[in-house]
């Protein structure tokens, strides 16, 4: 188990240093400039301070960004054509935007957000705290809706509960957030008057927001369990528990459960992953200070650094909750195994 981990891990940065390299790439691809923003005799320091005037990669491409007049850019002492590639110097690797923001990483920091003064880690340790609760809570409302309804249905095949169960799980699937949002402010909130429309000044605040980001969760997971409890119910050791004459509640909650609850446990580490980067959405329709609301917002205002650091943030949970997840699977079901 130890060396499955550790070469989990390692797998885990090189994936991470992929994801980097292409946002990074992508994100100098959208158009306009950060430093555009600022007044004129400021945009060139901006420039300069954020190395937005170097090449993107070592291997040369057109200038990184709209060039702004009277601004200097960086201009290579040559380079090694190999057909139509343009290599830097080795000498010059260490100019690159990228080779310049992966030795931040290395120091341990995401840079300064290039439109406010505060550090990419500053902006995303405020934020993380609301968006981690609103997908535990989301994953929460999940589970008590969905792991229940599944079992229900799984034990009555073919009845009206079941008929019933997957009727509401196939109408939460389809609602997506951004229409269940709005139903859901204009019925608990404008309508009774129960929550606050937007907004997070208290726990309450966050009860619609996590409906909204849960129910489609709970009917996926209701899904899952029907499918699994199917499957483990008819196995022989379920016949086995009976024989011996258990009670059905004993056979389906020590035995059968257990079994049934493996593609659950499997779809909860993407899950949560997605309940977090899915929060983006749902952050924007309930107006609220999370990691989401600030990654939509820098995207607008292109500030790269902090798309970065929130791709980066996303992209390490998702790595570390399948980690997470494939650990558990071998606690649920012994004849998994890592070894070699």
């Amino acid at each position: 188990m130890t060396r499955f981990i550790i070469r989990r891990l390692l797998s885990s940065v090189v994936v991470i240093l992929i994801i980097i390299t292409l946002s990074l790439w992508i994100t100098r691809q959208a158009p306009s400039n950060p430093c555009l923003q600022e007044r004129e005799a400021n945009a060139c320091a901006c420039i300069k301070e954020h190395a937005l005037d170097r090449p993107i990669f070592p291997v040369h491409s057109p200038p990184p960004l709209t060039p702004l007049e009277g601004c200097q850019y960086w201009e290579s002492a040559g380079s090694l054509v190999l057909g139509p590639i343009e290599v830097l110097p080795l000498s010059e690797w260490s100019e690159t935007q990228y080779t310049i923001y992966v030795a931040t990483l290395l120091q341990g920091s995401l840079g300064g957000s290039m439109v406010t003064d505060r550090t990419v880690l500053e902006t995303l340790g405020a934020a993380l705290p609301y968006t981690i609760q609103l997908g535990i809570q989301a994953l929460l409302i999940a589970l008590l809706i969905g792991v229940p309804a599944g079992l229900i249905a799984g034990l009555r095949q073919n009845t009206l509960p079941d008929y019933g169960v997957m009727t509401v799980a196939m109408v939460g699937v389809s609602i997506p957030n951004f229409v269940l949002g709005p139903l859901l402010i204009m019925l608990f909130s404008l309508k009774l008057g129960w929550f606050t429309a937007v907004g997070w000044e208290s726990w309450s605040d966050s009860v619609l927001p996590s409906i909204t980001l849960g129910l489609f969760y709970a009917a996926y997971i209701a899904r899952l369990t029907r499918g699994g409890m199917l499957e483990v119910i008819r196995k022989d050791y379920i016949r086995t528990a009976r024989a011996k004459g258990l009670t059905e509640q004993i056979v389906v909650l020590r035995h059968a459960l257990k079994g049934a609850l493996l593609p659950v446990v499997s779809y909860l580490g993407p899950a949560f992953a997605a309940l977090l980067t899915g929060s983006v959405v749902v952050e924007e329709i309930f107006n609220l200070p999370g990691v989401g609301t600030h990654f939509v917002r820098s995207a607008l205002n292109r500030d790269y650094n902090l798309v970065l650091g929130t791709i980066i943030l996303y992209s390490s949970l998702l790595v570390v909750l399948n980690l997470v997840v494939d650990i558990l699977y071998t606690v649920l079901d012994p004849r998994v195994s890592y070894d070699d």
